[in-house]
């Protein structure tokens, strides 16, 4: 086994149901988890990973956590997205799709975009716009308005595109759309996306979805940018049949759809994980205007990171969808001028400090009907009248992420509730929606599993919210809960090098359904502590060979974890986080972003 960086195992944990020995002895943490290790299986495949393919052991505990095979380690550390991507023709009605965009792009005809208002719909929208104006042609961006249109197409819209165009593109939306799809007489409409199907499929053209219920589900983890991605790698393919040249770069594209796959809260596995690879080194090179002016309002000093997709970038884009004007994501995303992006970046970040109030007000309240309903079950929820539609999505997140349970929020106006959910890994949310809306207990409802939309009569919502519960706590929900925090070992602060977090980013990205490993310093000395801010915790680390690690905790001041790190100064305690690397001042050095901590 290697021993270049070496990971000191600790007692294995037998999982929350049993009475087995919890991680280093921690059932209850300064912020009241209990803690979980690496089982024993586990341990022993990394041990065969670490010496068959000659890898540090915290970077073979990490590909075993990923259920990769020894032989498997080389390929999964350097993943080439022509190994993995799909060959799009294997989608229902992509062929369609793709031929008819080709033959619309090389005729010059009208084409329209209808996108949603998120990430992965403006994303979604700006593939598409940017591979059109690399063949000289232009669209009609078309975002509608949350409040007043709502999620998807709607018939007054489409009916109005029709008219004035030959081609009309549905993005990240469109699936369910039966009567708004109808309502586009006089126009070809094709629906390129993924949230979950119905028995029946609108009346378009071509519906490519990987989540049509006669799909076989081999790429149902693909966001909308994925199955635009897809579309237009056959549209090329069209396109080099009929003999132009030169074609659009569709690597150069990439970067949207890591964006989009990481904003959406896809798993990053398969090609998904190829895509992110590749699109975060296209990000890198800095060459979308829109992306590299997020990036300065943001205050980024280093290349983005999966984190950065979901944390920094996806929070500003969103902003405009939420409480601004609905295109604006779409817009800086799609735009090839650099005057055009910081003039639209400048506006988003705006919006998004308006919608950090806006969302601190929901989030209080919510927090708290939550923790009034009790914290067992298969689902937290929380109602509120007036509370804006555009927060109650990202409220919901933060609702998931404290409970660990799937969430659900909803704003009350008139006679009915409109809000959203999101869940946890391993837990169905959208198919739960649509099981609800199929009983007649919500108006309209649907989603993909780690998110859904709904509309709930007033009349029914609590029965709604209790036939819910009951649905997902069928699939698993509620059992684990946010006191379990999962953890992969154990290391020294010596051992924490750059070298060492440079080999764990390269078995990454990390993100949903492939989370970022966590590791614990046992028996630390705290050396320093101090407040950051407002909220955050700075503090340094030093094992007994005498070597220190820095370390921060984001938001620890708000809660139990920083009183706890402020009373153990000068003492030892066991430290829980992830590693990261601070370029911070020029200079390169290793950094724990610690979660939890315990006393040692």
């Amino acid at each position: 086994m290697s021993t270049e960086f070496p990971l000191s195992p600790g007692p294995a944990d037998l999982g929350p149901a049993d009475l087995g020995p919890a991680y280093l002895g921690v059932t209850c943490s300064a912020t009241g988890r209990r803690w979980q290790g690496p089982e024993p299986a586990l341990e022993r495949l990394a041990a065969a990973i670490a010496r068959e393919a000659e890898l540090p052991d915290p970077v073979a505990l990490v590909l075993a956590r990923r259920g990769v095979s020894p032989d498997e380690a080389a390929g999964f550390l350097a993943p080439a997205l022509r190994d993995l991507l799909p060959d799009p023709s294997c989608l229902r009605d992509m062929d369609i799709a793709a031929d008819r965009l080709a033959r619309a792009a090389r005729a010059g005809e009208r084409i329209a975009i209808f996108a949603d208002y998120d990430v992965d719909g403006g994303a979604s929208a700006a593939l598409l716009l940017s591979w059109l104006r690399a063949l000289g042609r232009q669209a009609t961006l078309y975002v509608p308005d949350r409040l007043e249109e709502g999620y998807g197409p709607n018939a007054p819209a489409m009916e109005a595109l029709a008219r004035a165009h030959d081609l009309i593109l549905c993005v990240d939306c469109g699936t369910l759309s039966h009567d708004a799809l109808a309502a586009a007489a006089g126009a070809d409409v094709i629906v390129l996306d993924h949230h979950l199907g119905g028995e029946t499929l609108p009346p378009a053209l071509a519906v490519v979805n990987p989540n049509r219920m006669d799909e076989d589900g081999a790429l149902s983890h693909l966001c909308a940018a994925g199955v635009v991605f897809l579309a237009l790698v056959a549209a090329n393919r069209a396109l080099r049949g009929a003999g132009v040249t030169p074609l659009p770069d569709l690597l150069g594209l990439l970067d949207l759809v890591a964006l989009a796959t990481v904003a959406d809260v896809a798993p990053l596995v398969g090609v998904n994980r190829a895509l992110v690879r590749q699109g975060l080194a296209v990000m890198a090179r800095r060459a979308r205007p829109g992306l590299v002016a997020l990036a300065d309002v943001a205050r980024m000093e280093t290349a983005p990171a999966a984190r950065h997709l979901g944390f920094v970038f996806g929070p500003r884009i969103n902003a405009g969808g939420r409480v601004g004007q609905a295109d604006l994501g779409a817009r800086c995303l799609a735009t090839d001028s650099p005057e055009e992006a910081r003039a639209l970046a400048a506006r988003l970040e705006a919006l998004n400090a308006e919608r950090r109030a806006v969302e601190a007000a929901v989030r209080e309240e919510a927090m708290a009907q939550a923790e009034a309903r009790g914290t067992e079950g298969g689902l937290a929820w929380a109602a509120g009248e007036g509370w804006h539609a555009g927060v109650v999505g990202i409220v919901a997140a933060r609702l998931a992420e404290t409970t660990g349970r799937p969430a659900v929020v909803l704003g009350l106006e008139g006679d009915m509730a409109k809000g959203s959910g999101r869940s946890v890994a391993g837990v169905d949310l959208g198919t739960a929606v649509q099981r609800l809306a199929a009983e007649g207990l919500i108006a309209r409802g649907g989603g993909h599993p780690m998110a859904a939309g709904m509309t709930v009569p007033r009349a029914t919502l609590e029965a709604a919210m209790a036939r819910l519960e009951a649905l997902l706590a069928r699939q698993g929900a509620g059992r684990g809960g946010p006191r379990d925090l999962r953890l992969d070992g154990v290391l020294q602060a010596r051992a924490a090098q750059v070298a060492l977090i440079e080999a764990l980013e390269a078995a990454g990205p990390y993100g949903q359904g492939a989370p970022a490993p966590r590791f614990v310093l046992p028996g630390h000395r705290l050396v320093f502590v101090k407040r950051a801010g407002t909220s955050h915790v700075r503090l340094t680390l030093a094992d007994d060979s005498g070597a220190r690690i820095d370390a921060i905790a984001f938001g620890a001041a708000e809660g139990p974890l920083g009183p706890f790190l402020e009373g153990a100064a000068g003492g030892r305690i066991h430290a829980a986080g992830r590693l990261e690397i601070d370029t911070w001042g020029g200079r390169i050095r290793p950094k724990l972003r610690l979660d939890d901590a315990a006393p040692a």
